[in-house]
């Protein structure tokens, strides 16, 4: 099996790389990306033997055509402004992606994977990603479903909780600024309310809940938690549902009158040499602040709760996990959750366990059971508890 990772030397794509060359049936791996310093924070536990790099302009077209033919499946672990490129350059080598970017548009680009006999398999990473193999388990568990509320959120432990804001970086700092101004839309009482990134931190629309050996955590709206019940086909019997980013209490604080005062503008600031915006001051100025130590751990929390009939009865199922940085090693929990999951569906499908062919979801696509268990394998483990309420 060979297996190309594009942004293969960055935050998820190190431990990618690790956890394909622990495979046996993994021969070679393709590292392209446009620097690899970052590669020696892996090289003391990894068989970079394996590992072949790449610089690349992720850009090029020409330059990924010519990667994706040396490889049975590609990974693509860069931010969403690179998935256009990527998935056209798959369309034209007839090669299957695995990418970790959220997917609201699929159906035009579902029928081109089929004309070109591909699978794609987008929000294949921690969230999205685990959550939505989730929803695919309660979805079969349930007769019906009515209350589906997904909470998962990656912050330090509480030791490194060292800044104003008790949170520091375990992905892409511009990213996590992006989502502070993202559109939310949740049901609530059976009605669709739309939420404004503007107004995403307004205490109205936020709450508290109560997360197992951690305690209190704040939980902010976060995406579009209609569009999955849409998917479900089940949206006309939902009374509650909305998908919530997880962070210590007092987040909302923060941020809530830094975006009154324009902080999170995108628009350059007159007066200023150069076209420096707001959310480019926020970006180079508090990133370098905020990254982990090498004895400080992240965590990642994630809850899903859902409620419905089975048999005739109403049921609650709960499934939490929570994982940690393993400090040995260095690697992230935020890494291990995105990139353990992208490596073991790039596996199925490059094995032949995943063979639909189009634009799929986790949620249908990917078979529970052997997908868990490998997950466990990789140390991480889901609490689960059905109860009749």
């Amino acid at each position: 099996m060979k297996i190309l990772v594009i942004g293969g030397a960055g935050i998820q794509g190190r431990i990618a790389l690790h956890d394909l060359a622990s495979d046996d049936e993994v021969k070679q791996i393709i590292c392209a990306d446009i620097q690899f310093d970052g590669l020696s924070k892996i090289a003391g536990f990894t068989n970079m033997e394996k590992i072949t790099q790449v610089t690349v302009d992720a850009q090029n077209k020409a330059d990924l055509l010519a990667l994706y033919k040396k490889v049975d499946v590609v990974i693509d672990l860069l931010p969403k402004e690179f998935k256009t490129v990527v998935y056209e350059v798959a369309l034209e080598a007839r090669m299957n992606v695995v990418n970790t970017n959220y997917s609201y548009s699929p159906e035009a680009l579902d029928k081109r994977a089929k004309e070109a006999g591909i699978t794609i398999m987008p929000e294949c990473g921690l969230d999205p990603g685990i959550d939505l193999v989730i929803y695919g388990d309660a979805r079969q568990r349930f007769d019906s479903l009515s209350v589906i509320n997904s909470y998962c959120g990656g912050f330090p432990e509480q030791k490194a909780c060292t800044n104003p804001m008790n949170y520091k970086v375990s992905w892409i700092w511009r990213g996590v600024l992006s989502s502070v101004m993202r559109d939310g839309r949740i049901i609530k009482n059976g009605k669709i309310i739309d939420i404004p990134g503007k107004d995403q931190h307004d205490p109205v629309h936020g709450h508290s809940i109560e997360f197992p050996e951690l305690g209190t955590l704040e939980a902010v709206p976060n995406g579009d938690a209609v569009f999955f019940t849409d998917r479900m086909g089940i949206t006309k019997d939902i009374i509650h549902t909305g998908r919530y980013s997880l962070r210590w209490p007092g987040w909302s604080d923060f941020w809530r009158p830094l975006k009154e005062l324009g902080f999170l503008s995108e628009d350059p600031v007159p007066g200023l040499a150069g076209n420096v915006s707001p959310m480019d001051f926020l970006d180079k100025h508090l990133g370098p602040r905020m990254q982990y130590q090498a004895d400080e751990k992240d965590l990642i929390a994630m809850i899903n709760v859902f409620e419905g009939i089975i048999d005739n009865k109403p049921m609650r199922f709960t499934s939490s996990m929570l994982i940690e940085r393993d400090l040995d090693t260095g690697i992230l929990a935020m890494s291990k959750g995105v990139g353990y999951t992208a490596c073991i569906v790039a596996k199925m499908i490059a094995r032949g366990e995943i063979t639909e062919k189009g634009v799929l979801s986790p949620m249908t696509h990917i078979p529970i059971a052997p997908f868990m268990e490998r997950l466990k394998k990789r140390g991480i483990t889901l609490q689960e508890t059905m109860e009749e309420i």
